[in-house]
């Protein structure tokens, strides 16, 4: 019974569609796939990169003085967040779904000139960051989580004045962007 199915099964992988085998449609669907998958890897990686996001868009070029001025780009411990470790989720496919939308929104931004200049950035800076804040507010400060762990006992080795607030986010009740706004960037006035 079981020869019988396997042997149905291959023959039907091998005949002929219209133009071509089951089987050629197959592997040719498998080959665009990896080469699909593997193409928009490496653009996510490429597009990754601080030297990316602080030169390729030329409205850029503001926030990147700011980040490189920040505790973000090298901390004290000699480490550093970039760009995509605090606006673009780590995984897959959440990772590629929030990278084409950030893509298609920031070519567009550069195309019609909505923030070409420091003025007209600085006039959207506000609307910008709120945005920002939400989709941190939304989803608990997710992006901050990947590099500082919260559990109990941090809490407890950190500075008295921390503690209180610190706790508030072990229970719930409040994220990371509830006071740290303006962390890697100069908040908006």
């Amino acid at each position: 019974m079981a020869d019988g199915f396997l042997k149905r099964t291959w023959r039907t992988l091998r005949s002929p569609s219209a133009k071509w085998s089951l089987l050629t449609l197959l592997v040719a669907g498998i080959v665009i796939g990896f080469v699909g998958t593997v193409g928009s890897a490496a653009m996510i990686e490429a597009t990754g990169t601080n030297e990316f996001c602080s030169t390729a868009c030329h409205s850029m070029q503001w926030v990147a003085k700011e980040y490189r001025a920040s505790v973000h780009a090298v901390s004290h411990t000699g480490t550093g967040a970039g760009c995509h470790d605090c606006h673009i989720p780590h995984d897959y496919p959440a990772k590629l779904i929030v990278k084409t939308k950030a893509g298609i929104k920031d070519i567009i931004g550069e195309m019609t000139g909505v923030i070409s200049t420091e003025e007209k950035f600085k006039k959207e800076r506000v609307r910008m960051a709120k945005h920002v804040w939400e989709e941190y507010k939304a989803n608990d400060s997710k992006q901050c989580r990947y590099c500082h762990q919260f559990t109990p006992d941090v809490v407890k080795k950190q500075k008295d004045f921390v503690q209180p607030m610190h706790q508030q986010v072990l229970a719930g009740q409040a994220t990371c962007i509830d006071c740290h706004k303006g962390i890697a960037h100069t908040s908006p006035e």
